[in-house]
């Protein structure tokens, strides 16, 4: 029972950032559909949808919402530097979830060995261990996130490591997906 009453606040932070994963996993086609219908409305609500599509895919903790992908065909018609950098506030702001969680939920992180992998990062490397995890695609941030909060990184120097990795990450993605669909239909003579 002491150890209900020490851990109380980090089960409802874990157990609401879970919740809140779930929700947004089982109902991420409607989200898409919806901020897809957003973004048909202007050249600045395209940039505020990218916000939000990176935002509510990084809300999620390990279920994966499929928020870069949707970006990409916004690339081929606006600013993809634009977008990268709408897309990485928002992300980075989704990522308070994992580093509230890891910040409540320490004590029960210490069994898992991706998070295990990623503390001992961050001990040795801090700012740069998140820029890196922020950086490379299709790892796992959120394990960053929740190391970063479990160590107690100062969330300033969390956000703004994390915000630089990700804009780096999407900057050179979106980029590549722009030249892509220019150079693509040049190959095929259209």
């Amino acid at each position: 029972m002491n150890w209900l009453k020490k851990n109380f606040l980090a089960l409802i932070v874990i157990l609401a950032v879970i919740a809140l994963s779930v929700v947004l996993y089982l109902f991420r086609d409607t989200l898409t559909t919806r901020l897809n219908e957003y973004t048909n409305r202007g050249d600045i609500f395209v940039y505020i949808g990218a916000f939000f599509i990176s935002l509510i895919g990084s809300l999620t903790i390990v279920l994966p919402f499929p928020g870069f992908l949707i970006l990409i065909p916004f690339a081929s018609v606006y600013n993809p530097i634009f977008i990268a950098l709408a897309a990485s506030t928002g992300g980075i702001i989704g990522e308070l979830s994992g580093y509230a969680a890891g910040r409540s939920g320490r004590s029960m992180l210490r069994a898992n060995k991706a998070y295990l992998k990623a503390e001992s990062w961050m001990k040795r490397r801090g700012v740069w261990a998140i820029m890196l995890f922020a950086f490379i695609p299709l790892v796992p941030f959120d394990v960053a996130g929740l190391a970063a909060g479990a160590l107690r990184m100062p969330l300033w120097k969390f956000m703004i490591a994390g915000w630089i990795g990700k804009s780096a990450k999407f900057i050179l993605l979106l980029m590549l997906s722009y030249w892509g669909f220019r150079f693509i239909p040049h190959l095929f003579g259209l």
